[in-house]
């Protein structure tokens, strides 16, 4: 039997291993054979064992995303035009909450994933690097967190940030 601990360590009969996968010296039993290991976490993810089958839902999959994506340095907002135009509509409601999925599309399969993202980027920020820096993020955060493979993230970049246009208050005539 297998148990995990909050450190990270799992415990197999008499053996300890860590969540590397690499066992102590303990972990041979009676007889010197050397016992398996507990796999790599990012490889023992299964969703569906003989005990059952874990179904994650799109909404899920589409917030962790959303924050993952939020959490890169350059990436102001995410949503089309007429999703942010909404959204701000909606920040003015009492006791509404901006969405955190707002700008992403998700595909969940049983086992994969895959995932469109709507950005708009701070001006002066490269978007090679900024589309290569929300990649590895969400790649991370989507598939640490649930054990699907993210075939693909799509990142399209919608608008950029200059800053608040509509608070220039120079006039031209006078």
């Amino acid at each position: 039997m297998t148990t995990t601990t909050s450190s990270g360590t799992a415990t197999t009969g008499a053996g300890t291993s860590t969540s590397t996968g690499q066992a102590d010296s303990s972990a041979t039993g009676a007889g010197g054979a050397n016992r398996t290991t507990v796999p790599d976490r990012k490889h023992s993810t299964e969703l569906t064992t003989e005990r059952g089958r874990t179904s994650i839902a799109d909404a899920v999959v589409r917030k962790i995303a959303g924050v993952a994506a939020r959490e890169v340095a350059g990436v102001h907002k995410l949503g089309t035009g007429g999703a942010r135009a909404v959204g701000s509509v909606k920040a003015r409601i009492p006791g509404a909450s901006a969405s955190v999925a707002q700008g992403v599309a998700v595909e969940v399969g049983q086992r994969q994933a895959a995932i469109d993202l709507d950005v708009v980027c701070d001006y002066g920020v490269s978007i090679v690097d900024l589309s290569q820096s929300i990649r590895r993020n969400v790649v991370s955060s989507v598939e640490g967190m649930t054990g699907l493979e993210v075939t693909e993230v799509n990142v399209a970049i919608d608008d950029v940030f200059i800053g608040d246009d509509g608070q220039e208050d120079t006039r031209r005539v006078e």
